[in-house]
């Protein structure tokens, strides 16, 4: 049995959105054009990425902007994961520019690194991200993501030189920080992570918020103080406090509150995902197994939730707790086809195939 605790963990990830181009009237009004191009972008939005790649074929065929449509077929293939694809179409697309450089074209960079990245072409990555670096020197997404890259490939002092950049760029951002930290925890440096947290602390004591102080607390496994903090806020309707202060109650074990806390946030606000996920995995650690599916499945019917892949595992383990293997089984066969380089749900599917 794997463990069910499975939360999202900081990845490289793009930092450009996908663009949804309008739909394009034809003939005095009387009729409307389709844009194949349009079509297939939301198509890949939907993560349905074989209809997407239609749409595009479609395009091509129909001449639309092969910019365009190229770029949207090497978001796709990386939606596939598909990264040798992915490289391919998006490099085709940069090739496709008219010389000037505009957003879209640092868009598809970001996306193109990432897809280096994940093809296992750490150094091209960080080829691209030098490029970024080069036009806008204060992008500190770019110092960011090289900083990751540069990890993943254990250099670590060329990541936290990178680091430090982002951080001096902005250093009242208590997001990116955390989001240093926890890379930097996953790759095995969670001191180097901690200081960066205790030296925000220190240096804007005087100006930092409760909430602020009280998931840097979280994060340095100070809990009583982040408890003190966060109970300050009202967790009734204030998302990040609600998120923060479960967390801290699971962290000193106490289940029972943790979803207290985030089901009486729910009685407020359905539109927080992450606060079902939590929600259900304090269920699965009580042993509530049908209420832990229903906050799960809850959380999948938010549109745009932006963590589909965790709620679904989260599902699929939740039905191999009740013992409906068969249904598990049928989940995880789907699950692999949309998220194929998840090595521990390969694990997992082979362990039900046993039962």
């Amino acid at each position: 049995m794997k463990n069910s605790d499975k939360r999202q963990t900081i990845k490289i990830n793009c930092a450009a959105a996908l663009l949804l181009a309008g739909i394009l009237l034809g003939g005095c009004g009387a009729q409307e054009e389709i844009n194949y191009t349009a079509q297939g972008m939301a198509a890949v939005e939907a993560l349905d990425y074989e209809s997407a790649l239609e749409y595009f074929a479609a395009a091509e065929e129909k001449g639309e902007d092969t910019r365009l449509l190229y770029r949207g077929m090497g978001i796709a293939y990386m939606g596939m994961t598909d990264y040798e694809n992915a490289v391919l179409y998006l490099e085709a697309a940069l090739r496709l520019g008219d010389g000037s450089v505009e957003d879209m074209d640092f868009d598809m960079n970001y996306y193109l690194a990432t897809a280096y990245y994940k093809n296992g072409q750490a150094a091209e990555a960080v080829g691209v991200y030098d490029g970024i670096l080069a036009l806008r020197p204060k992008e500190k997404d770019a110092y960011y993501l090289r900083g990751c890259v540069k990890l993943s490939q254990t250099d670590f002092e060329g990541a936290q030189a990178d680091f430090d950049e982002a951080i001096a760029l902005d250093q009242q951002n208590y997001d990116q920080l955390i989001q240093i930290y926890m890379v930097l925890e996953e790759y095995g440096y969670r001191e180097a992570g901690q200081v960066y947290l205790q030296n925000a602390m220190e240096e804007n004591e005087k100006s930092m918020s409760d909430y602020d102080m009280g998931r840097i607390c979280f994060y340095l496994g100070d809990y009583e103080n982040a408890r003190s903090y966060l109970t300050q806020l009202k967790t009734e309707t204030d998302y990040g406090a609600a998120l923060y202060l479960g967390r801290t109650y699971e962290a000193l074990g106490d289940y029972n509150y943790a979803s207290s806390i985030y089901a009486g946030y729910t009685e407020n606000d359905q539109t927080r995902a992450e606060i079902y996920n939590q929600l259900g995995l304090c269920r699965m650690k009580m042993g509530e197994y049908e209420l832990a599916l229903s906050a799960f499945q809850t959380a999948m019917n938010i549109e745009d939730n932006g963590m589909m892949q965790t709620l679904k595992f989260n599902e699929i383990v939740t039905y191999e707790y009740m013992g409906e293997y068969q249904t598990a089984a049928a989940l995880m066969n789907s699950y692999l086809k949309a998220y194929p380089d998840d090595e521990e749900a390969q694990r997992e599917y082979e362990f039900l195939q046993t039962r």
